[in-house]
């Protein structure tokens, strides 16, 4: 445990919590050996500090330690960073350059957000990790280089290695030990305890008083979730610091430094019980219901038309499908909607008795009931160029030639609708 402590105080390392204890227990076991470590954990709570124990505790402390953050540099570089490159293996690269493996040979290398590296250069990275080689970009002479690697991620590597961003292999290869740093909201005893710590630096950095919390201030300081964890706890003490005339500081002024939610942002949700389970929240929601809605009802019209087209009864298709009509036309609609329902079905053929000149029929022709209906004109365009051929032929009886012309067709079209129309 004394140990421990000193750990702390060395790499100031502030809180008691016991996860966080367990990972600084881990760093300390694996730091005489030379196997991989990945560090895990949310953005901003610390994970730097891992790797920086792990170094100073090993056997390599008297060499480099290097720190990259692998998120930072583009997709298009990060190979030559890493493993350098040799004079004109791209345009720019006007001398040869060493990358990070190279001068960290027999020192500890610290791949901050691994979980950015592009496919391409965790190959590469894999084969230093199994035999320690690598090639130079633009270079076919294989190197050798003794580092350690710890690696530090703040993504959940299943989801990535799941989705293809990231190989299966390179993660067991580098989690051969994983530590886990728990995120600040999880650690309720060492909020205040890391503020005070920071209203301390700041209050010697700028040469002022030290800010205290009053407990409601302390009380709204637990309660919040903290989601930039260390860094935004960090950067709040820092702005009261530098704003704040009183050092004395209420929960009403520590609330202006946090998002507005920040007095519920560890609460419960608070519900409206007015508010049915049927409700939403924007309009694109609505207009989705609307849409949901008129499918519904347009299949049940399908199925209702389905149903008319098979039965002659229309009366029976009420009858049986009673509920939907009334589903598709409201439940308790007036008897409006009830008459329009009812008139989208076809009424059943009845026989009415005809006066005029209709009932004049013999008693046994059964269409006797029918309306006569007076011929019209025919529009036919056939018929119509039938009629101006044969009165063409007419006039110019022995003429095709002339009978054509009139027309404004060839000879051999006029001969062919001739034969055709039996002219």
């Amino acid at each position: 445990m004394s140990n421990l402590q000193s750990i702390k105080q060395r790499f100031e390392i502030i809180g008691n919590d016991v996860h966080l204890n367990r990972a600084l227990e881990k760093a300390i076991q694996v730091a005489a050996t030379d196997i991989s470590v990945l560090v895990t954990g949310e953005s901003g709570v610390g994970k730097e500090s891992i790797p920086k124990i792990i170094h100073a505790l090993s056997h390599r402390k008297h060499n480099k330690y290097i720190a990259v953050n692998c998120g930072a540099i583009p997709e298009g570089t990060i190979d030559s960073e890493l493993f350098g490159h040799e004079k004109g293996a791209f345009t720019g690269a006007t001398q040869t350059r060493s990358g990070y493996f190279e001068e960290a040979d027999g020192g500890t290398i610290f791949l901050d957000e691994v979980g950015e590296l592009p496919l391409t250069t965790q190959v590469r990275l894999l084969r230093v990790l199994e035999n320690g080689e690598f090639l130079k970009v633009g270079s076919s002479r294989v190197q050798k280089t003794d580092v350690r690697i710890v690696a530090a991620t703040n993504q959940n590597m299943q989801e990535a290695i799941r989705d293809g961003k990231f190989r299966e292999d390179l993660y067991y290869r580098l989690s051969t030990v994983e530590i886990h740093l728990p995120p600040l909201r999880d650690r309720d005893e060492d909020i205040h305890l890391l503020f005070r710590k920071f209203a301390s630096d700041f209050a010697q950095k700028y040469q002022m008083p030290t800010i205290r919390l009053d407990e409601a201030a302390r009380n709204l300081l637990m309660q919040y979730r903290w989601p930039g964890n260390i860094r935004q706890l960090r950067n709040v003490a820092e702005q009261i610091s530098v704003l704040e005339k009183e050092r004395n500081i209420t929960a009403s002024e520590l609330r202006a430094y946090l998002p507005s939610n920040a007095a519920s942002a560890n609460l419960p949700a608070v519900v409206d019980a007015g508010r049915k389970g049927g409700d939403f929240s924007n309009e694109r929601e609505i207009l989705y219901k609307v849409l949901f809605d008129m499918k519904s009802d347009l299949n049940d019209l399908k199925k209702l038309t389905l149903e008319l087209l098979k039965h002659d009864n229309s009366q029976q298709v009420q009858e049986e499908n009673e509920q939907l009509i009334q589903k598709i036309y409201g439940q308790n609609g007036d008897e409006s909607e009830e008459k329009s329902a009812i008139a989208v079905l076809p009424p059943a053929r009845t026989e009415v008795e005809i006066t005029g000149p209709a009932a004049s029929r013999p008693a046994g022709d059964k269409y006797h009931f029918a309306e006569e209906i007076e011929e019209e004109e025919t529009l036919s365009l056939q018929q119509k160029e039938i009629e101006l051929i044969a009165k063409s032929l007419e006039l110019n009886k022995g003429k095709r030639k002339a009978a054509a012309a009139e027309l404004g067709i060839s000879e051999r079209t006029l001969y062919r609708k001739i034969k055709q129309y039996d002219l």
